[in-house]
């Protein structure tokens, strides 16, 4: 099976940054999109960037030019990194992988299990 494992979060004050890294491990064959959704405490889950195969990225428009996420395919892992840090952010942060284990299957998406971060002064 493929597991995906998050770290990096901890508490930062505002202004500061963090770089989270999320490992993708187990049987692979093709990694396609991938990225980082949070949930913040009482809110629903946001989509905060996505990393194609080609290395395409998208962000959500509240944390563009904040937030840079990038993908080392050698080791199937992605990063994000954080500056400027806002007590906003403070969120448990979730990686996503499209992943396709063998070439005869379907794409699946898998998830890690989440890494906490949050701003306070």
């Amino acid at each position: 099976q493929v597991q995906l494992v998050e770290s990096g979060g901890g508490l930062v004050q505002p202004g500061g940054s963090l770089r989270l890294s999320c490992a993708a491990s187990g049987i692979i064959f093709s990694i396609n999109a991938w990225g980082w959704y949070r949930q913040a405490p009482g809110k629903e889950r946001e989509l905060v960037a996505v990393i194609t195969s080609g290395g395409s990225t998208n962000y959500a428009d509240s944390v563009k030019g904040r937030f840079t996420i990038s993908r080392d395919n050698a080791k199937n892992m992605i990063y994000l990194q954080i500056n400027n840090l806002e007590p906003e952010d403070t969120a448990d942060y979730y990686c996503y992988a499209n992943i396709q284990t063998s070439y005869t299957r379907q794409p699946a998406t898998f998830w890690g299990q989440g890494t906490l971060v949050t701003v306070s002064s």
